[in-house]
């Protein structure tokens, strides 16, 4: 297997497969940044190399999916993987690469933030992908994490408002989905609700005021690093999503009035950074 045998002590590793944003708010940066606050133990793939800051993309240049593999392979089989993200992937060939690489490693949890437009409104996905990533990674991933709009592109509609949460989480349990977690923060309004379905039938809701600011650039990228890293750090499911999105809210709190670039800020993903956890693995 992938997995060399664990040391009594060691991180809890996390690997991010995902694009990398040029402006450090989104993507591989925040997601490194993410699990390096939560204690844990980044490593990287790269899919694509971005031209981004908070204005918006400019050009987007997906790596050869061999050398995505490759780089998947190299940590897998030395370091370890204990929870992985998945980002962006620009085009069909490099979802089937990440879905051949989870195949052959077998890693114990998968976040899939489906990674389609970003918050300028630009898409980074090719329509013709959404398919392949649908019918590759949906089944092999624990949770998928569509906002709004990456639902409704998934399921063919657009999601109106919050009752509308959860027929759309189900159709995409429906598809394949193991676990969906429907973000709901594009809705309008000052409470947000965000819905986790899980098969066959656990349903857990959160309602939040939302926090004012223009900075919300990465918001979906540090939720999802977010709650692999609080999966490889043992929560279950429904608690590391909590988890996370108590650090992102928090986070967005901290940044909400700093300004960074000219367009949508990032998040203060250092708020309150904790020391790398090492995990004792010799215990059941």
């Amino acid at each position: 297997m992938s997995d060399p045998t664990p040391a009594p002590r060691r991180y809890a590793r996390v690997l991010s497969i995902a694009g990398s944003d040029s402006g450090g708010g989104a993507g591989i940066q925040a997601d490194l940044k993410t699990i390096a606050a939560l204690g844990g133990y980044g490593m990287t793939a790269i899919t694509a190399i971005t031209v981004q800051n908070t204005v918006g993309v400019s050009a987007i240049q997906a790596l050869p999916p061999q050398l995505l593999a490759q780089q998947i392979d190299a940590v897998a089989e030395d370091i370890g993987v204990d929870a992985v993200k998945i980002g962006m992937l620009h085009d069909a060939d490099v979802v089937r690469a990440v879905a051949a690489a989870l195949r052959r490693h077998r890693f114990a949890h998968v976040v899939l933030d489906p990674v389609m437009v970003a918050t300028s409104g630009d898409k980074l996905i090719t329509e013709d992908t959404v398919a392949v990533l649908t019918r590759e990674l949906f089944p092999l991933a624990t949770l998928i994490t569509p906002n709004l709009d990456e639902a409704g592109w998934l399921i063919g509609r657009p999601i109106a408002g919050a009752a509308e949460l959860e027929p759309a989480a189900r159709e995409l349990l429906a598809r394949g989905a193991r676990a969906v977690l429907v973000k709901g923060g594009h809705l309008p309004g000052e409470q947000l609700t965000d819905l986790l379905l899980e098969a066959p039938d656990t349903l857990r809701r959160w309602q939040d005021t939302r926090i004012a600011t223009a900075n919300t650039h990465g918001t979906g990228c540090t939720l999802s690093s977010a709650i692999a890293c609080q999966l490889a750090l043992g929560l279950p499911l429904a608690d590391a999503v909590a988890a996370a999105r108590a650090y992102v809210r928090g986070a967005l709190a901290a940044g909400a009035d700093v300004a960074t670039g000219q367009g949508h800020g990032p998040l203060n993903h250092g708020f309150a950074p904790q020391a790398t956890r090492v995990l004792d693995t010799s215990r059941p």
